[in-house]
């Protein structure tokens, strides 16, 4: 797993200008009250907007991401929101630990897409169910097997707003599953611009792949949905909730 996300980190929350994080917390809020949760680990974090948000809904929230640049803007955002008891950790997925187990363990917007083999994605669960209470939630969702071949592909996406502007091009590879997301950004600095560029690697994976892992890795009551509902996944859904219980 590489590290990705490093000179992006700092214009990350203004290229996700155009989703409603709210919206979003508020549709994991419902799976995490109807479970009873409280104490939560934020799995994958970035810069802790869904941490910080899950704070302020009365959660004890602990945030970790395998970014260290990613992290120090989780922090600053959390200091600026009054969210400062949230403890931000520089961990890998793959291998999380934690003191004292948890209610519930999430992990928001593509973090298992960047896990690019099975072993990570069975590592990841396994060490999820590890940290979780018996009875415990795991909440992820993924990008769909439509999404990287109908939305992502080949396709190159681009913003210029007045501040920075970015070119996002994608080589999906339908044998593989891995799709290469090259970004480059220019960010506004006084009358220049700041160049730098990442390459972002992620994998398509399937419903079945998935609910088998976390059946192998100890979870049960594997339910499946499309994303910001409660409805069955489609042909077309682009994101995929997934809800499991530990046993």
């Amino acid at each position: 797993m590489n590290q990705q996300y490093t000179a992006f980190a700092s214009v990350y929350d203004r290229m996700m200008h155009d989703v409603d994080r709210a919206a979003w917390v508020d549709y994991l809020d419902g799976f995490l009250r109807e479970n009873g949760a409280h104490n939560i680990l934020d799995c994958a974090c970035g810069t802790g907007a869904a941490a910080i948000l899950l704070h302020k809904k009365g959660y004890h929230v602990t945030g970790n991401d395998i970014s260290p640049d990613m992290l120090m803007k989780a922090r600053e955002n959390a200091f600026l929101e009054g969210a400062r008891t949230i403890i931000f950790i520089c961990e890998d997925m793959r291998k999380l630990r934690i003191h004292k187990q948890i209610d519930a363990l999430l992990s928001v917007c593509d973090g298992v897409n960047y896990l690019t083999s099975l072993k990570d994605v069975e590592s990841f669960f396994t060490h999820a169910a590890g940290c979780l209470k018996p009875g415990g939630l795991l909440l992820f969702d993924i990008s769909s097997p439509y999404k990287f071949r109908k939305i992502l592909g080949t396709n190159t996406f681009t913003e210029e707003t007045d501040s920075y502007a970015y070119i996002w091009k994608n080589n999906y590879d339908a044998k593989t599953k891995l799709c290469e997301m090259e970004l480059t950004c220019f960010v506004k600095n006084g009358t220049q611009y700041d160049r730098f560029s990442e390459t972002h690697l992620q994998r398509s994976y399937t419903e079945e792949e998935l609910k088998k892992a976390l059946l192998k890795a100890g979870f049960k009551d594997v339910r499946t949905y499309d994303a910001f509902t409660r409805n069955p996944v489609r042909k077309d859904s682009e994101r995929i909730q997934f809800a499991a219980i530990k046993e």
